[in-house]
């Protein structure tokens, strides 16, 4: 049977989830802590040069990767997952504007720091940028439990749709991928309920 996504508002979601809103207030008023650093080089090794045809500047990829790394290890998600889905938001642009207003390399809206009563967060500063979209991403996966293209239709505000995840999912698996079919049960799961075209690429 194919999984059927519900259509709301992405604001009204926001003003619905007090959870996400005490999560994102956690995150963004706590030190990021720096993940194991053999771990980090490990990974680092595998896509810096996946990441080259983006991002020119060697010393800026490697700021992006371990931005990346350790935001993605604080909210446990796996970072491959997190570059595809910059890679589909914004092209790795961290100062990229959507025509409705989401800002930086996740594309945040604006919205969720007033939501937190952080005005002042600038959504353009790449590590301010990535723990939002981060913490968001993830929480979406929790409410999901675990169903990715419920999340990712979540996470861009177009539940309902499909266009959105299979374009994340097949970036995961074409270009980032640094873990097997058999690693991802979360992906198997979705593709199996979801029929993604871009499973094809597992």
């Amino acid at each position: 049977m194919v999984g059927v996504l519900v259509v709301l508002p992405l604001f009204a979601a926001a003003q619905n989830d007090p959870d996400l809103l005490r999560k994102l207030a956690t995150t963004m008023a706590t030190d990021q802590i720096s993940s194991d650093r053999f771990e980090v080089e490990v990974w680092l090794l595998a896509s810096d040069q996946r990441l080259t045809r983006y991002v020119k500047n060697p010393d800026k990829r490697l700021f992006i990767l371990n931005t990346v790394f350790d935001a993605a290890h604080s909210q446990t998600l796996d970072p491959d997952l997190v570059l595809a889905v910059m890679q589909v938001e914004s092209a790795f642009d961290q100062f990229a504007i959507s025509k409705v207003g989401a800002q930086g390399i996740m594309q945040v809206m604006p919205f969720w720091r007033d939501e937190i009563g952080r005005p002042q967060d600038n959504l353009t500063d790449l590590v301010t940028n990535v723990r939002y979209g981060t913490t968001i991403l993830a929480h979406y996966l929790s409410v999901a439990k675990g169903d990715l293209v419920e999340a990712l239709a979540r996470y861009n505000g177009s539940r309902g749709r499909l266009e959105y995840p299979e374009l994340v999912v097949k970036a995961w698996r074409t270009v980032w991928r640094n873990k097997s079919s058999s690693d991802l049960p979360d992906l198997q799961e979705s593709c199996r309920s979801y029929g993604l075209k871009a499973c094809r690429y597992q």
